[in-house]
């Protein structure tokens, strides 16, 4: 296992013990899950985000390196790349609407 992946989990563990212990907390019930509730949407999008930075990311590496071994298919390159940037960044759209629909619709 990686050691980014041991640290999501350990942080994982944490922000799971932290919020089951301020739900058991008698009168502080409401706070607790407002704060779960922050902490939810800000993973959401941060998770979200770091995805789709990485995507993107490859997808601009990819179509650069097929340019520059093929010049004559720019055309059709950057026309498929900007489509697919296109729905990366729209999966960080629905990640944003989760994030606010747990804000303030939950």
């Amino acid at each position: 296992m990686s050691k980014v992946a041991r640290i999501l989990f350990s942080v994982a563990a944490v922000m799971a013990v932290a919020t089951s212990s301020a739900f058991a907390a008698e009168g502080g019930a409401a706070a607790g899950a407002l704060w779960a509730k922050y902490i939810g949407a800000g993973l959401a999008i941060g998770v979200a985000a770091l995805g789709t930075g990485i995507g993107q990311g490859n997808a601009i590496k990819g179509a650069v390196e097929g340019i520059s071994r093929n010049p004559s298919a720019s055309g059709k390159i950057s026309t498929t790349m900007i489509i697919g940037l296109a729905l990366i960044e729209s999966l960080a759209i629905y990640a944003l609407v989760v994030a606010l629909i747990l804000l303030f619709v939950v």
